[in-house]
């Protein structure tokens, strides 16, 4: 049963209640859930986590749907075409290991502090897994469907509309949805090392403030936030494909 799942969570949290309230906590790095709890409801009753999570999630949608699609373009453009796969093999090879965090010395020069600096290195991070799992998806279509639009005298953007897109659909949302958790995972990142706003920049407030509850409050929340993210797209894409939605990334 699906509340099983919750079992052994729910006997951590009791455990970790019961030592902090029979040994005491007087640690600067720690805190009991309860003190966690009350921290997480006096941010949601001032209204600020909601003022932080809009900053991130602004940053974060922003970042995704510009190098999403920007990724999901080239990728259908790639899969169409071998020898422009072959001419940009290599230089794709050497920029998509280059980790995200990298540029930000490089973005922060070119946009200084701010939004554009966090979408422009949220872009970076989310153009590699739709280019990747994009370019698996067309190149996998079935070449007999795309030799049958050829047939038919469709044009590049007919094949594209027709045929690409409706058979390479499911793996396409496939990789949008992991190309949201990335979006989450570094917009954080970049507001705890660099960008002094939304929920990274308040997780390190707390830290260095000497506020563990504070600090485990918002940790939390981003987890709850990523998971809720993941669910909502997994669901739409469940409804939108059906089994189909099920698709696993190809290998």
């Amino acid at each position: 049963m699906k509340w099983q799942g919750f079992i052994l969570p729910a006997g951590l949290v009791l455990t970790a209640e019961a030592c902090a309230r029979i040994f005491g906590i007087s640690s600067d790095s720690l805190a009991a859930p309860s003190q966690i709890l009350k921290a997480a409801w006096m941010l949601l009753a001032d209204g600020s986590l909601f003022v932080m999570t809009g900053q991130t999630l602004l940053s974060a949608v922003a970042g995704l749907l510009l190098g999403g699609c920007a990724g999901l373009v080239l990728a259908v453009v790639l899969g169409l075409s071998p020898t422009l796969t072959r001419l940009l093999r290599y230089p794709i090879e050497a920029l998509r290991p280059i980790p995200s965090i990298a540029v930000l010395p490089i973005f922060l020069m070119v946009y200084g502090f701010g939004y554009r600096m966090e979408i422009a290195i949220i872009a970076f991070a989310c153009f590699w897994p739709n280019l990747i799992i994009g370019q698996a998806a067309v190149s996998g279509i079935e070449p007999r469907l795309l030799e049958v639009s050829r047939v038919l005298g469709l044009g590049f953007v007919g094949r594209v509309t027709k045929i690409v897109l409706p058979a390479a659909l499911p793996r396409l949302f496939l990789a949008f949805r992991l190309a949201a958790a990335i979006s989450l995972i570094v917009s954080v990142t970049v507001e705890i090392a660099m960008n002094p706003q939304g929920l990274g920049y308040e997780l390190m407030a707390a830290q260095n403030s000497l506020r563990p509850e504070v600090m485990f409050a918002i940790l939390l929340y981003i987890g709850l936030l990523g998971w809720g993210l993941n669910a909502l797209l997994l669901f739409a894409q469940q409804r939108l494909f059906g089994a189909a939605g099920t698709a696993q990334v190809p290998r």
